[in-house]
């Protein structure tokens, strides 16, 4: 089965199907219940710190898959001997300034400088909470390879990123890193954009990882739609799927998922264990910061999932156990400096 690529009316990319992204005219009841929320949404204490210990990765994980939560939808994931950071944002906040916006709740738990070699980034979309320019003009003398959306590499030129080392995909592309892993795009149901202007100008984007032993789904950004099932037919079933359970709100429920669409999706991906992402990180909505955690473990019992729920900055391996660290019920300590 074949997934078909984009489409555009003009200059901008449309949806897999009709799509309320939320919008201009949803921004006086957005603003009003922001105004008014009574919700824990940031953290009353602090959380962490949480650091990484950068020697495990002169190890090869035994299983084969090892995943590291910066947190959001930053993952450090080692694959069948391959390296990929996905949306990485290790800046403060998730803005186009570092005077306001959404703040971390913590800071990376892992120094930029201290990353393993890798062998691929990851950039599912050009919103500021999965694209940050900091973190990519700090990375971009490496020389990485850069795997992403299309139209996302001009932002990644500007940024110092070589022009050769930038993968544009569309839905539905492959490419091949070293000799027995592929990187595939698939579609989501979200928007782009980084200010009010050029709007759904670069395409947003899934990705199935497949090495010679395991095959993984990271979600990024998506509402629920079918598309989950002809994704999980065309490249399923799924040792780890990815996918984000935070940052919904009723006055945009087409372009997030929370933890009960997430669920649908992960069934609907053929997935055997369920990682959630995009939660416990940035301020970003109208629900407390812990409560989708909370309704995802309520939904794994009734539906006897296998969750995989590592503390931020620790490498853990996937072995297909259950794991749930409990890091968010943890009595908080203060937290540690950190930065690019």
């Amino acid at each position: 089965m074949q997934l078909k690529g984009s489409t555009k009316i003009g200059n901008k990319y449309q949806n897999p199907i009709p799509t309320d992204e939320a919008g201009f005219d949803k921004m006086l009841p957005i603003m009003w219940e922001y105004m008014t929320k009574k919700a824990e949404t940031t953290p009353l204490k602090p959380l962490g710190p949480f650091t990484t210990d950068a020697t495990i990765y002169q190890t090869q994980p035994q299983s084969g898959l090892r995943v590291t939560w910066m947190g959001h939808s930053g993952l450090l994931i080692e694959i069948d001997g391959k390296r990929f950071l996905t949306d990485p944002v290790w800046s403060k906040r998730c803005s186009f300034t570092q005077y306001f916006g959404p703040k971390r709740f913590f800071p990376a738990p892992l120094a930029l400088g201290e990353l393993p070699q890798l062998d691929g980034i990851i950039i599912s979309h050009d919103h500021y909470d999965h694209f940050d320019e900091a973190t990519i003009r700090t990375l971009a003398p490496k020389n990485i390879p850069f795997y992403t959306s299309l139209g996302v590499g001009q932002y990644l030129k500007t940024w110092g990123v070589r022009p050769d080392l930038i993968h544009e995909m569309d839905w539905g592309d492959t490419v091949t890193v070293g000799n027995d892993l592929t990187i595939t795009t698939a579609p989501t149901r979200h928007f782009s954009g980084r200010g009010i202007t050029h709007r759904n100008e670069t395409l947003w984007s899934a990705f199935v990882i497949k090495g010679h032993t395991h095959n993984i789904f990271f979600g990024a950004d998506s509402g629920w739609f079918n598309g989950f099932a002809d994704i999980g037919e065309a490249y399923g079933p799924f040792d780890l799927t990815m996918l984000e359970i935070g940052a919904y709100g009723k006055n945009w429920p087409d372009i997030h998922m929370g933890p009960l669409s997430a669920v649908s999706a992960h069934l609907a991906l053929k997935g055997k264990q369920m990682m959630p992402i995009h939660w416990g990180t940035f301020n970003l909505a109208l629900h407390a910061w812990y409560e989708p955690i909370n309704i995802l473990l309520e939904l794994a019992a009734k539906e006897n999932l296998t969750l995989f729920a590592p503390e931020p900055g620790k490498p853990t391996e996937v072995t297909g156990e259950s794991y749930s660290s409990g890091w968010w019920v943890a009595p908080p300590n203060p937290p540690r400096e950190g930065g690019l």
